[in-house]
């Protein structure tokens, strides 16, 4: 069974239709880079892939669970992080993180644990008593990805998550991202779906890429075929875009 399954779907905003028919499955424990220019329908679709935004056709189904038939069940098999995390800046981040695990459905026998691996996994141990507001950007960041992964979800969504970090903050959050890939201690490999902009990161971390644009799927293949031969991400990512924009134009023409 997919982790993660997209069937035939849409999103229109009035005239504008911002995602137009796209299919496509994600396996367990695949990592998986989902690209496109700005304006493609990335955000769109992440925000329908985690039952925020309703689809206008198709549907979607996480580790089994149809967002909106069985919407509770599959909104606690994802680990969401958007491009702004949703953090409560007055609290402390194990209060935070304690708070999240009661929302999320997380044993209350069992919270305590889920808390100390999500600080543990994300490096936040030495400011785990310290106020959000107070911290870096970059450990914001982390408070964020902690939220995401700390009911032990097997699906992660993450949107932008190194957006506005400076180079030494973006390392540091893709090294994480990159970790938090591989399974924890007797635990799976977890699924991650990863949009953004920066072409190293899914270069780094991924298994294989997906890429919309203008709202339909241009090019779904595996990472380590694109980049045979020494091609880099950003060429693939150039010439599907130009490409599909060029025959676009042609057939508008």
């Amino acid at each position: 069974m997919p982790a993660i399954e997209v069937h035939k779907l849409s999103k229109r905003f009035g005239s504008l239709v911002a995602v137009d028919g796209i299919s496509f499955s994600v396996e367990p424990g695949e990592v998986v880079g989902f690209l496109g220019p700005n304006g493609a329908g990335k955000t769109t679709t992440m925000r329908m892939l985690t039952g925020y935004l309703p689809p206008s056709d198709g549907s979607v189904r996480i580790d089994g669970h149809d967002t909106f038939r069985d919407s509770l069940s599959a909104r606690r098999a994802i680990g969401y992080l958007p491009e702004t995390p949703p953090l409560y800046p007055e609290m402390t981040v194990a209060g935070y993180l304690r708070y999240v695990t009661a929302i999320k459905g997380v044993a209350r026998g069992e919270r305590r644990d889920a808390v100390d691996r999500a600080l543990s996994r994300c490096g936040l141990e030495a400011v785990e008593r310290r106020v959000i507001a107070t911290l870096s950007k970059g450990y914001r960041q982390r408070v964020g990805l902690a939220q995401a992964i700390v009911h032990a979800p097997p699906v992660l969504v993450l949107d932008e998550p190194t957006v506005g970090l400076d180079p030494i903050q973006i390392r540091e959050i893709r090294d994480l991202i990159g970790q938090l890939a591989e399974p924890a201690e007797g635990s799976k490999r977890q699924t991650v779906i990863l949009s953004t902009h920066i072409l190293t990161e899914v270069e780094a971390i991924c298994d294989r890429v997906i890429l919309i644009d203008s709202g339909v799927l241009a090019m779904d293949e595996p990472l380590a075929q694109l980049t045979a031969g020494g091609r880099r991400l950003e060429e693939v990512f150039a010439q599907v875009t130009s490409g599909d924009r060029a025959a676009r134009a042609g057939e508008a023409g």
